[in-house]
């Protein structure tokens, strides 16, 4: 069936579901496959949980004159080409967001500032791969004047892929860091995957890019387009300085350099969020946010999973930073914390993963930068770690750290927990 077909049967159902488990009456099935699983066994189910069709891609598994199948060659490339296509029929404003850290937690706030004076839709969660952001497209309304949508890249190729598919008209690119450095190979690599987004910008023609001036990686790479600057240096289309950071973010903005100055105490916890609210500030004042709302938003917007979260326990105070790391963010996270006004600081630090050849290198220059800091209540948590040379505590896994704390718990302490979410650095909360 050709995507045109597809797409009048996608217009009378209610959604798109890849889950078998979750399949809302009206809904439309599309048999995606995993390393541990094939979807296209599922499909039977799925319309005996509500789906009104199924999309597979092995005769197999249709039954012979049944209408409520449709086979295609490819199920994951028949759900991008029907995101592009649906996409391309409402015409809806996309604004394309990636960058090493911090894209989610942009994304969020720039859907706060600009859900006060449009319709919106944005990447839920981390939904930024090559089948989240399909299934968000699909997820567009004639009633969205604007969507953000997030892209994710772990090798060379990934956003590629990915802007082909939702075709923005506006790009960001939060920063550029060391990650994924096992597939990208080098930071070089790191550059070239996301400096894709403004690439297909280029070819596009006459496009705009909100660029964090301070940057020069993004401003280098952002040459030859339209750019849209925010940063510390006056002048600039939102310029801005941090006012506090004992614990959360306290920030000032204007627009220009006559600007009436706003200040903004957020609940985002350490300065490298800086730019990212000053991202979203950028983009809501460009599509028209009024200032005092947006300022608004900013001040109410709560983080969640595990990113840059403060929490009060009976004994201590958690700064848990435990979905993702990196050296970037590692790095980023320790100066904060040493620039943090709190008594009886103390970090425990998770092995950073994906850093290929160059890991054990990285992981070494995080525990020389500790000493440089001269902090010494540090916990180190993974192999990776234990291999450094250092003098601190270490333990193989967040079980035998867990096991530990439950001898000897800490007490009176401001505690960062940073690491990979493979770490499972989140699971020692419990015992703080």
């Amino acid at each position: 069936m050709d995507i045109t077909s597809l797409y009048r049967i996608f217009r009378e159902c209610t959604c798109v579901s890849t889950d078998s488990r979750n399949c809302p009456q009206g809904s439309l099935f599309i048999a995606l496959k995993g390393e541990n699983f094939n979807g296209n066994a599922f499909a039977a189910k799925a319309l005996e949980q509500g789906c009104t069709y199924a999309v597979v891609d092995e005769a197999e598994y249709v039954p012979a004159g049944d209408t409520h199948y449709i086979l295609v060659e490819n199920c994951l490339r028949t759900l991008q080409q029907l995101a592009n296509h649906h996409r391309k029929q409402l015409g809806t404003c996309i604004i394309g967001i990636t960058g090493t850290n911090g894209k989610t937690t942009t994304k969020e706030l720039i859907a706060a500032v600009l859900s006060q004076s449009h319709h919106i839709l944005y990447t839920q969660g981390n939904l930024n791969n090559h089948i989240g952001v399909p299934l968000t497209l699909l997820g567009l309304q004639s009633r969205h004047d604007l969507a953000v949508i997030e892209m994710g890249a772990s090798h060379p190729g990934d956003i590629k892929e990915l802007v082909e598919i939702a075709e923005p008209d506006y790009g960001i690119i939060t920063n550029v860091g060391k990650a994924h450095l096992e597939g990208f190979g080098s930071l070089e690599g790191v550059i070239r995957t996301k400096g894709e987004l403004y690439d297909f910008l280029r070819r596009r023609g006459n496009a705009t890019v909100f660029v964090h001036h301070d940057n020069p990686y993004l401003m280098e790479m952002a040459r030859g387009l339209k750019q849209v600057t925010y940063g510390t240096e006056e002048g600039l289309y939102v310029n801005g300085c941090i006012t506090g950071n004992s614990p959360y973010l306290t920030f000032e903005w204007r627009a220009g350099k006559d600007g009436e100055w706003h200040e903004v105490q957020t609940q985002l916890i350490g300065e490298y969020n800086f730019p990212n609210a000053l991202a979203a500030v950028t983009i809501g004042r460009f599509f028209g946010a009024d200032a005092e709302k947006t300022d608004k938003a900013l001040a109410g917007y709560t983080p969640w999973n595990n990113r840059s979260q403060l929490r009060k326990t009976a004994d201590n105070t958690l700064i848990i930073d435990a979905y993702n790391a990196n050296p970037t963010s590692m790095m980023a996270s320790i100066g904060n914390f040493g620039n943090m006004q709190a008594e009886n600081k103390m970090l425990i630090l998770g092995d950073m993963r994906e850093l290929g050849k160059e890991s054990a290198e990285e992981h070494q220059k995080i525990v020389d930068y500790l000493e440089e800091c001269g902090f010494e209540d540090v916990v180190l948590v993974g192999e990776l770690f234990a291999a450094t040379r250092h003098t601190y505590p270490d333990y193989r896994d967040a079980t035998a750290l867990i096991a530990a704390l439950q001898e000897n718990k800490p007490c009176g302490k401001t505690i960062l927990i940073k690491g990979s979410n493979g770490i499972k650095l989140s699971s020692v909360t419990d015992y703080l």
